[in-house]
Order: structure tokens, then C-alpha cells, then sequence
């Protein structure tokens, strides 16, 4: 694909336009996106064209731009992610309705922690997590398990820092952050109070696939001062359940 005078491929302006939408900025106009996307206008307005005329972008009655339901249904083809989600949902609605709080499925995304599937009661507690969502890996339950049990190279990048505080709690030291993921790899788990929220507590197991590698982490969200051992016995049986599911699904 050719280059822009900037050097980048058009492959890299597309997703340079479509990362501007977020779950909090589902709509803009195409001089919005141009802004955003650091593009040229006249280029910010091409690409917009283009990817409307192809279904990837939808454009409303008032010129404003969102993601096409097209885009949608070309990410799930053959898509990883939705094979997982499907083995997931029926151990997390078990989790949830035995539980009664937040229930949610993540997996590690470009060293962050991206969250596929989110469960609620009306009732849970606080959570800023959601569908699609990312979180850095070192402040949350699923992060730190992704975290733990991911390729060296990746601890080594996140240690290296910066670690962004997220609450008062979120671990920020690279040297406490090391023990206590060595803590989780001994342990097969984590709970992690306030990292987040200072009113909650993260629980979070590793879902593993056939060869053992960890491939996601399955968690709840607690109110700070629930009790933990029940909840994390329903994790490691859903977490065993999911990774069955899938060994039972292999093409």
C-alpha cells in the first residue's frame, strides 16, 4: 500500500481513523475524526468516504459518523475471540448468578488487558470496566494474571515502566510488582483490593488452552470487604470448565 508524505501505509490511516471511536465517542463528524486522527482533512475525509461507501463506517442523518455494523461482522468471522467468548458465557452466567456481582472475560491485546464479555447484577458494586474496554495490565485482577503468565518479554516492558497509578492502590513500584507476580504464577491466582477502585476487590483466575498457555483471565468484582474464598472457588471451576469447553470445540 502506498505511503502518505507522513510515511504511513493506508493500512495505517484507516486505523488511525477508526481508533477515534471509543465507548465513550461512538459518534463524530468526519473534521472530528481528521482532528483526532492527526490526518490531513482532505485525507481524514477520503478515508471516511471510502470506508462509508464499504459499509465500515455508517454515516446518520445528520452527517455524523459511527462503526458499521459491517465492521462488526467481519471481526467475528473465524474470530479467536468469539470462539472463546461462546466456551466463556455459560460458565460466567454461573459465576454471576452464584456470585451476584460483576463477572468478566479479558485477554491480553497490544499489552493491554482488552475485555470481551462483561456480566452484571443490578445489585454488584462499583466497576469501570466494559465491553471492549482495555486496562493497563499491572491495575487490575485479569491484568495481573495476563500479566503473570505472559511471554518474559512482556514483563519486562511493563516493569520497565511507566505504571500509571489508576487508584491510591494500583501498584506502581516495578520491584513490588515483580513478587507479586511471582506470587500469582505460584498461587494460580490473585486478589487484588483497590487496584482499580478503592471500594472494590479483583479476583481473577488464568484460562488456560490445550497446551497449557494462559489465554485469558476470567474475574469477579467484589465489594472491598466481601469475602473472597468462595467467589475464587467459583472462578477456578468456571476457569476449568471453559478450558474443557474449548479442548471439546477443537476443529
Amino acid at each position: 500500500m502506498a505511503n502518505s508524505p507522513t510515511g504511513d501505509t493506508m493500512a495505517e490511516r484507516i486505523v488511525r481513523v477508526l481508533d477515534t471511536f471509543s465507548a465513550e465517542r461512538t459518534v463524530q463528524t468526519a473534521a472530528q475524526i481528521g482532528r483526532r486522527s492527526g490526518l490531513p482533512s482532505s485525507t481524514a475525509h477520503r478515508i471516511v468516504d471510502e470506508l462509508v461507501r464499504a459499509g465500515l463506517l455508517e454515516r446518520d442523518d445528520e452527517h455524523r459518523v459511527r462503526l458499521g455494523m459491517r465492521l462488526w461482522e467481519l471481526a467475528l468471522r473465524g474470530s479467536n475471540a468469539l470462539r472463546l467468548r461462546q466456551a466463556a458465557l455459560p460458565f460466567m452466567s454461573q459465576v454471576q448468578a452464584r456470585v451476584r456481582e460483576h463477572t468478566q472475560l479479558a485477554v491480553l491485546e497490544q499489552d493491554e488487558a482488552l475485555f470481551l464479555e462483561r456480566l452484571s447484577h443490578p445489585e454488584a458494586g462499583a466497576n469501570i470496566t466494559r465491553i471492549a474496554g482495555r486496562l493497563p495490565l499491572h491495575a487490575s485482577s485479569s491484568g495481573l494474571v495476563l500479566l503473570a503468565f505472559g511471554p518474559d518479554d512482556l514483563r519486562r516492558r511493563v516493569l520497565a515502566g511507566p505504571l500509571v497509578s489508576v487508584s491510591p492502590e494500583t501498584i506502581t513500584d516495578p520491584a513490588v510488582l515483580s513478587r507479586v507476580l511471582d506470587d500469582i504464577r505460584r498461587a494460580g491466582y490473585v486478589v487484588a483490593p483497590g487496584s482499580i477502585e478503592s471500594v472494590s476487590t479483583g479476583i481473577a483466575t488464568p484460562i488456560r488452552d490445550v497446551r497449557g498457555a494462559v489465554i485469558a483471565a476470567l474475574s469477579v468484582v467484589l465489594p472491598r470487604d466481601a469475602p473472597t474464598s468462595g467467589p475464587l472457588d467459583e472462578l477456578r471451576r468456571a476457569s476449568a470448565g471453559i478450558c474443557a469447553a474449548l479442548a471439546s470445540d477443537r476443529p
